[in-house]
Protein backbone atom coordinates (compact mmCIF):
# COMPACT_ATOMS: atom_id res chain seq x y z
CA UNK A 1 0.00 0.00 0.00
CA UNK A 2 3.01 2.52 0.83
CA UNK A 3 4.60 2.15 -3.08
CA UNK A 4 0.83 2.78 -4.23
CA UNK A 5 0.76 5.91 -2.17
CA UNK A 6 4.29 6.92 -3.37
CA UNK A 7 3.22 6.30 -7.06
CA UNK A 8 0.39 7.59 -7.06
CA UNK A 9 1.85 10.66 -4.91
CA UNK A 10 4.40 10.90 -7.54
CA UNK A 11 1.85 10.51 -9.98
CA UNK A 12 -0.18 13.91 -9.34
CA UNK A 13 3.67 15.72 -8.71
CA UNK A 14 4.00 15.06 -12.35
CA UNK A 15 0.56 16.27 -13.93
CA UNK A 16 1.38 19.68 -11.34
CA UNK A 17 4.77 19.86 -13.37
CA UNK A 18 2.91 19.02 -16.80
CA UNK A 19 0.71 21.86 -15.91
CA UNK A 20 3.37 24.52 -15.11
CA UNK A 21 5.08 23.63 -18.62
CA UNK A 22 3.17 25.84 -21.06
CA UNK A 23 5.46 24.38 -23.84
CA UNK A 24 4.12 21.01 -23.66
CA UNK A 25 0.55 21.34 -22.81
CA UNK A 26 0.57 24.15 -25.83
CA UNK A 27 2.04 20.55 -27.54
CA UNK A 28 -0.44 18.42 -26.62
CA UNK A 29 -3.64 20.67 -27.29
CA UNK A 30 -2.27 21.39 -30.84
CA UNK A 31 -2.01 17.98 -31.27
CA UNK A 32 -5.33 16.84 -30.40
CA UNK A 33 -7.18 19.66 -31.95
CA UNK A 34 -5.33 21.52 -34.83
CA UNK A 35 -3.30 18.94 -36.08
CA UNK A 36 -6.02 16.75 -36.58
CA UNK A 37 -8.56 19.06 -38.37
CA UNK A 38 -5.49 20.51 -40.46
CA UNK A 39 -4.43 16.95 -41.40
CA UNK A 40 -8.07 16.05 -42.21
CA UNK A 41 -9.12 18.89 -44.52
CA UNK A 42 -5.50 20.44 -45.23
CA UNK A 43 -4.14 17.31 -47.34
CA UNK A 44 -7.26 15.43 -49.51
CA UNK A 45 -6.47 12.32 -51.35
CA UNK A 46 -9.56 12.44 -53.55
CA UNK A 47 -10.15 14.39 -56.95
CA UNK A 48 -11.24 18.34 -56.10
CA UNK A 49 -10.90 21.20 -58.64
CA UNK A 50 -8.20 19.69 -60.65
CA UNK A 51 -7.77 21.74 -63.53
CA UNK A 52 -8.14 20.36 -67.01
CA UNK A 53 -7.78 22.09 -70.40
CA UNK A 54 -8.84 20.05 -74.10
CA UNK A 55 -7.50 20.03 -77.39
CA UNK A 56 -10.27 19.70 -79.60
CA UNK A 57 -9.38 18.85 -83.11
CA UNK A 58 -12.22 17.20 -84.27
CA UNK A 59 -15.18 19.56 -83.39
CA UNK A 60 -17.56 16.92 -83.31
CA UNK A 61 -20.98 16.15 -81.55
CA UNK A 62 -18.71 13.31 -79.85
CA UNK A 63 -15.86 15.52 -78.72
CA UNK A 64 -18.26 18.35 -77.54
CA UNK A 65 -20.10 15.57 -75.32
CA UNK A 66 -16.76 14.52 -73.55
CA UNK A 67 -15.70 18.40 -73.27
CA UNK A 68 -18.69 18.69 -71.25
CA UNK A 69 -18.87 15.67 -69.10
CA UNK A 70 -15.70 16.69 -67.12
CA UNK A 71 -17.67 18.64 -63.84
CA UNK A 72 -17.25 20.16 -60.85
CA UNK A 73 -16.34 19.18 -57.88
CA UNK A 74 -13.57 16.70 -59.43
CA UNK A 75 -12.87 18.93 -62.48
CA UNK A 76 -12.61 22.40 -62.75
CA UNK A 77 -14.36 23.97 -66.21
CA UNK A 78 -12.08 22.32 -68.97
CA UNK A 79 -9.94 25.01 -70.78
CA UNK A 80 -10.32 24.59 -74.87
CA UNK A 81 -6.75 25.52 -76.16
CA UNK A 82 -4.92 24.71 -78.86
CA UNK A 83 -1.85 22.10 -79.38
CA UNK A 84 0.89 24.92 -79.01
CA UNK A 85 -0.43 25.66 -75.86
CA UNK A 86 -0.02 22.40 -74.07
CA UNK A 87 3.84 22.47 -73.41
CA UNK A 88 3.40 26.23 -71.66
CA UNK A 89 0.74 25.22 -70.09
CA UNK A 90 1.78 22.58 -68.10
CA UNK A 91 5.40 23.57 -68.22
CA UNK A 92 4.16 26.38 -65.71
CA UNK A 93 1.57 24.50 -63.82
CA UNK A 94 -1.71 25.66 -65.34
CA UNK A 95 -3.35 22.38 -65.90
CA UNK A 96 -2.54 18.99 -64.29
CA UNK A 97 -4.85 17.32 -67.31
CA UNK A 98 -4.48 18.06 -71.02
CA UNK A 99 -6.88 15.44 -73.22
CA UNK A 100 -6.01 15.61 -77.03
CA UNK A 101 -9.01 14.84 -79.36
CA UNK A 102 -7.07 13.78 -82.78
CA UNK A 103 -8.93 14.91 -86.14
CA UNK A 104 -12.07 12.62 -87.52
CA UNK A 105 -12.06 11.12 -83.76
CA UNK A 106 -16.23 10.98 -83.84
CA UNK A 107 -15.98 9.23 -87.58
CA UNK A 108 -13.47 6.77 -86.48
CA UNK A 109 -15.02 5.73 -83.39
CA UNK A 110 -18.56 5.61 -85.66
CA UNK A 111 -16.48 3.45 -87.96
CA UNK A 112 -15.16 0.96 -85.21
CA UNK A 113 -11.54 2.00 -86.04
CA UNK A 114 -10.81 2.13 -82.27
CA UNK A 115 -8.99 5.48 -82.53
CA UNK A 116 -6.91 6.66 -79.38
CA UNK A 117 -6.96 9.84 -77.61
CA UNK A 118 -4.23 11.44 -76.10
CA UNK A 119 -3.92 12.45 -72.14
CA UNK A 120 -1.00 14.30 -70.81
CA UNK A 121 -0.91 14.24 -67.28
CA UNK A 122 1.43 16.74 -64.94
CA UNK A 123 2.75 13.63 -62.59
CA UNK A 124 4.56 16.06 -60.07
CA UNK A 125 0.44 16.53 -58.66
CA UNK A 126 1.23 12.77 -57.67
CA UNK A 127 -1.65 12.08 -55.85
CA UNK A 128 -4.69 14.31 -58.45
CA UNK A 129 -2.52 12.36 -61.53
CA UNK A 130 -3.09 8.62 -60.38
CA UNK A 131 -6.53 8.98 -59.21
CA UNK A 132 -7.81 11.70 -62.14
CA UNK A 133 -6.02 9.62 -64.80
CA UNK A 134 -8.90 6.77 -63.85
CA UNK A 135 -11.51 9.20 -63.66
CA UNK A 136 -10.92 10.86 -67.33
CA UNK A 137 -10.73 7.02 -68.37
CA UNK A 138 -13.70 6.52 -67.03
CA UNK A 139 -15.80 9.49 -67.83
CA UNK A 140 -14.20 9.25 -71.45
CA UNK A 141 -15.37 5.81 -71.93
CA UNK A 142 -19.15 6.15 -70.52
CA UNK A 143 -19.31 9.13 -72.83
CA UNK A 144 -18.29 7.29 -75.85
CA UNK A 145 -20.59 4.26 -75.02
CA UNK A 146 -23.72 6.57 -74.50
CA UNK A 147 -23.09 8.57 -77.79
CA UNK A 148 -22.58 5.07 -79.58
CA UNK A 149 -25.81 3.15 -77.72
CA UNK A 150 -28.03 5.41 -76.53
CA UNK A 151 -28.89 5.61 -73.03
CA UNK A 152 -28.72 1.88 -72.42
CA UNK A 153 -25.20 0.65 -72.72
CA UNK A 154 -24.59 -2.96 -74.51
CA UNK A 155 -24.77 -6.15 -72.14
CA UNK A 156 -21.56 -7.07 -71.21
CA UNK A 157 -20.59 -10.81 -69.97
CA UNK A 158 -20.21 -9.80 -66.40
CA UNK A 159 -21.76 -6.80 -64.55
CA UNK A 160 -19.64 -5.68 -61.68
CA UNK A 161 -21.24 -3.73 -58.87
CA UNK A 162 -18.53 -2.18 -56.77
CA UNK A 163 -20.29 -1.55 -52.84
CA UNK A 164 -17.78 0.32 -50.46
CA UNK A 165 -17.76 -0.99 -46.93
CA UNK A 166 -16.72 1.21 -43.84
CA UNK A 167 -16.45 4.46 -45.58
CA UNK A 168 -19.01 4.80 -48.79
CA UNK A 169 -18.15 7.69 -49.83
CA UNK A 170 -14.55 7.37 -49.76
CA UNK A 171 -13.86 10.78 -47.52
CA UNK A 172 -10.47 10.39 -47.06
CA UNK A 173 -10.63 12.51 -44.14
CA UNK A 174 -12.23 9.66 -42.66
CA UNK A 175 -8.83 8.08 -42.78
CA UNK A 176 -6.88 10.74 -42.09
CA UNK A 177 -8.59 11.94 -39.10
CA UNK A 178 -8.25 8.79 -37.15
CA UNK A 179 -4.97 7.87 -38.20
CA UNK A 180 -3.64 11.35 -37.30
CA UNK A 181 -4.80 10.67 -33.83
CA UNK A 182 -3.36 7.26 -33.60
CA UNK A 183 -0.02 8.57 -34.87
CA UNK A 184 -0.14 11.73 -32.31
CA UNK A 185 -0.63 9.15 -29.29
CA UNK A 186 2.43 7.34 -30.13
CA UNK A 187 4.42 10.81 -30.74
CA UNK A 188 2.98 12.52 -27.46
CA UNK A 189 3.36 9.20 -25.15
CA UNK A 190 7.16 9.53 -25.93
CA UNK A 191 7.71 12.86 -25.60
CA UNK A 192 5.80 13.83 -22.72
CA UNK A 193 7.76 10.86 -20.63
CA UNK A 194 11.06 11.56 -22.07
CA UNK A 195 10.36 15.36 -21.33
CA UNK A 196 9.66 14.60 -17.58
CA UNK A 197 12.39 12.86 -16.92
CA UNK A 198 15.25 14.90 -18.99
CA UNK A 199 13.22 17.94 -17.27
CA UNK A 200 13.83 16.73 -13.80
CA UNK A 201 17.48 15.57 -14.38
CA UNK A 202 17.94 19.36 -15.91
CA UNK A 203 16.37 21.13 -12.75
CA UNK A 204 18.09 18.31 -10.15
CA UNK A 205 14.77 16.97 -9.00
CA UNK A 206 15.25 13.57 -9.78
CA UNK A 207 18.27 14.11 -6.97
CA UNK A 208 15.51 15.35 -4.21
CA UNK A 209 13.77 11.83 -5.49
CA UNK A 210 17.11 9.38 -4.86
CA UNK A 211 17.24 10.75 -1.34
CA UNK A 212 13.83 10.27 -0.45
CA UNK A 213 12.25 6.24 0.15
CA UNK A 214 11.70 6.00 -3.41
CA UNK A 215 12.65 3.31 -5.72
CA UNK A 216 13.55 3.69 -8.85
CA UNK A 217 10.39 1.19 -10.10
CA UNK A 218 7.95 4.02 -8.46
CA UNK A 219 9.40 6.68 -9.76
CA UNK A 220 9.14 5.53 -13.58
CA UNK A 221 5.54 4.29 -12.31
CA UNK A 222 4.28 7.29 -11.71
CA UNK A 223 5.52 8.85 -14.65
CA UNK A 224 3.86 6.00 -16.90
CA UNK A 225 0.19 6.73 -15.16
CA UNK A 226 0.43 10.44 -15.32
CA UNK A 227 0.93 10.88 -18.20
CA UNK A 228 -0.78 7.92 -19.94
CA UNK A 229 -3.80 9.82 -18.32
CA UNK A 230 -2.78 12.80 -20.09
CA UNK A 231 -2.94 11.03 -23.45
CA UNK A 232 -6.04 9.22 -22.74
CA UNK A 233 -8.24 12.32 -21.63
CA UNK A 234 -6.81 14.42 -24.96
CA UNK A 235 -7.72 11.49 -27.28
CA UNK A 236 -11.35 11.04 -25.58
CA UNK A 237 -12.12 14.83 -26.14
CA UNK A 238 -10.06 14.32 -29.41
CA UNK A 239 -12.88 11.79 -30.94
CA UNK A 240 -15.65 13.48 -29.43
CA UNK A 241 -15.11 17.15 -30.22
CA UNK A 242 -13.24 16.99 -33.42
CA UNK A 243 -13.13 13.70 -35.24
CA UNK A 244 -16.78 13.20 -34.66
CA UNK A 245 -18.62 17.04 -33.82
CA UNK A 246 -16.03 18.94 -35.71
CA UNK A 247 -15.20 16.62 -38.58
CA UNK A 248 -18.14 14.61 -38.71
CA UNK A 249 -16.32 11.35 -38.90
CA UNK A 250 -18.85 8.05 -37.46
CA UNK A 251 -16.71 5.99 -34.98
CA UNK A 252 -18.30 2.84 -36.05
CA UNK A 253 -16.58 0.29 -32.94
CA UNK A 254 -16.69 0.17 -29.01
CA UNK A 255 -14.64 3.61 -27.52
CA UNK A 256 -14.16 1.54 -24.50
CA UNK A 257 -12.80 -1.10 -26.43
CA UNK A 258 -10.31 1.16 -27.55
CA UNK A 259 -9.62 2.38 -25.02
CA UNK A 260 -8.62 -0.46 -23.11
CA UNK A 261 -6.56 -1.44 -25.90
CA UNK A 262 -4.70 2.06 -25.68
CA UNK A 263 -4.31 1.50 -21.94
CA UNK A 264 -1.93 -1.25 -23.12
CA UNK A 265 -0.38 0.59 -25.93
CA UNK A 266 0.71 3.59 -23.47
CA UNK A 267 2.71 1.04 -21.45
CA UNK A 268 5.36 0.27 -24.39
CA UNK A 269 5.16 4.02 -25.43
CA UNK A 270 5.56 5.56 -22.20
CA UNK A 271 8.47 3.08 -21.51
CA UNK A 272 10.12 3.83 -24.82
CA UNK A 273 10.43 7.80 -23.83
CA UNK A 274 11.94 6.71 -20.62
CA UNK A 275 13.82 4.34 -22.28
CA UNK A 276 14.97 7.12 -24.64
CA UNK A 277 15.19 9.98 -21.75
CA UNK A 278 17.98 7.54 -20.45
CA UNK A 279 20.29 7.10 -23.27
CA UNK A 280 19.75 10.87 -24.26
CA UNK A 281 21.62 13.40 -21.79
CA UNK A 282 19.80 16.65 -22.64
CA UNK A 283 16.37 17.60 -24.78
CA UNK A 284 18.11 18.38 -28.21
CA UNK A 285 19.69 14.55 -27.89
CA UNK A 286 16.50 13.38 -27.01
CA UNK A 287 14.74 15.11 -30.22
CA UNK A 288 17.25 13.39 -32.38
CA UNK A 289 16.30 10.03 -31.15
CA UNK A 290 12.72 10.69 -31.36
CA UNK A 291 13.22 11.25 -34.69
CA UNK A 292 15.07 8.22 -35.43
CA UNK A 293 13.65 5.64 -33.71
CA UNK A 294 9.77 7.11 -33.36
CA UNK A 295 8.82 8.16 -36.70
CA UNK A 296 9.94 5.29 -38.50
CA UNK A 297 7.92 3.27 -36.67
CA UNK A 298 4.86 5.54 -37.22
CA UNK A 299 5.13 5.55 -41.28
CA UNK A 300 6.35 1.66 -41.10
CA UNK A 301 3.12 0.37 -38.61
CA UNK A 302 0.31 0.58 -41.43
CA UNK A 303 -0.82 3.78 -40.84
CA UNK A 304 0.39 5.54 -43.97
CA UNK A 305 0.95 2.86 -46.32
CA UNK A 306 -0.72 -1.06 -46.11
CA UNK A 307 1.79 -3.11 -44.20
CA UNK A 308 1.64 -5.69 -47.01
CA UNK A 309 3.21 -3.22 -49.94
CA UNK A 310 6.48 -3.73 -47.73
CA UNK A 311 9.33 -5.87 -48.17
CA UNK A 312 9.26 -9.56 -46.45
CA UNK A 313 11.71 -8.65 -43.93
CA UNK A 314 10.19 -5.99 -42.83
CA UNK A 315 7.02 -7.09 -42.28
CA UNK A 316 8.19 -9.69 -40.32
CA UNK A 317 10.65 -7.02 -38.17
CA UNK A 318 7.36 -5.21 -37.57
CA UNK A 319 5.60 -7.96 -36.38
CA UNK A 320 7.76 -7.36 -32.91
CA UNK A 321 6.44 -3.60 -33.01
CA UNK A 322 3.63 -2.93 -30.78
CA UNK A 323 2.76 0.31 -32.66
CA UNK A 324 2.12 -2.06 -35.69
CA UNK A 325 -0.38 -3.93 -33.64
CA UNK A 326 -1.60 -0.89 -31.75
CA UNK A 327 -2.76 0.65 -35.79
CA UNK A 328 -4.06 -2.71 -36.90
CA UNK A 329 -6.50 -2.89 -33.86
CA UNK A 330 -7.22 0.79 -33.54
CA UNK A 331 -8.48 0.39 -37.58
CA UNK A 332 -10.46 -2.71 -36.41
CA UNK A 333 -12.31 -1.27 -33.63
CA UNK A 334 -12.80 2.35 -34.66
CA UNK A 335 -13.31 1.68 -38.60
CA UNK A 336 -15.12 -1.75 -38.78
CA UNK A 337 -16.66 -2.17 -35.46
CA UNK A 338 -14.43 -5.14 -34.21
CA UNK A 339 -15.11 -6.86 -30.76
CA UNK A 340 -13.01 -8.43 -28.57
CA UNK A 341 -13.38 -11.65 -30.24
CA UNK A 342 -11.75 -10.42 -33.41
CA UNK A 343 -8.82 -7.92 -31.54
CA UNK A 344 -7.78 -9.84 -28.81
CA UNK A 345 -4.94 -11.45 -30.37
CA UNK A 346 -3.40 -8.24 -30.74
CA UNK A 347 -4.47 -6.66 -27.21
CA UNK A 348 -2.56 -9.81 -26.04
CA UNK A 349 1.04 -9.24 -28.64
CA UNK A 350 1.24 -5.00 -27.01
CA UNK A 351 0.30 -6.48 -24.04
CA UNK A 352 3.31 -8.88 -23.79
CA UNK A 353 5.97 -7.05 -26.07
CA UNK A 354 5.12 -3.54 -24.23
CA UNK A 355 5.48 -5.45 -20.85
CA UNK A 356 8.71 -7.02 -22.25
CA UNK A 357 10.13 -3.46 -23.13
CA UNK A 358 8.95 -1.86 -20.02
CA UNK A 359 10.70 -4.44 -17.89
CA UNK A 360 14.00 -3.56 -20.17
CA UNK A 361 12.74 0.21 -19.81
CA UNK A 362 12.90 -0.29 -15.93
CA UNK A 363 15.96 -1.77 -15.70
CA UNK A 364 18.04 0.87 -17.94
CA UNK A 365 16.03 3.40 -15.79
CA UNK A 366 17.33 1.68 -12.64
CA UNK A 367 20.94 1.48 -14.00
CA UNK A 368 20.77 5.18 -14.83
CA UNK A 369 19.64 5.82 -11.53
CA UNK A 370 22.51 3.89 -9.47
CA UNK A 371 24.98 6.19 -12.13
CA UNK A 372 24.00 9.25 -10.97
CA UNK A 373 23.90 7.99 -6.99
CA UNK A 374 27.70 6.66 -8.05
Amino acid sequence: MGSLANIYNLGVKELFSLRRDVVLLALVVWAFSLSIYTAATGMSHDLRNASIAIVDEDRSQLSRRIGEAFLPPFFQEPQMITFAEIDPGMDFGVYTFVIVIPPDFEADVLAGRDPALQVNIDATAMMQAGIGDGYIQSIIGQEVRTFLHGTAPPETAVELEARYAFNPNIESSWFTSVMQVINNVTMLSIVLTGAALIREREHGTIEHLLVMPLTPFEIMMAKVWANGLVILVAVALCLLLVVETLLQVPVAGSRSLFFMGLIFYLFFATALGIFLATVARSMPQFGLLFMLVALPMNLLSGGQTPIESQPEWLQTLMEGVPSKHFVGFAQAILFRDAGLDVVWPQFALVAAIGGLFFAFAAFRFRKSIAEMQG
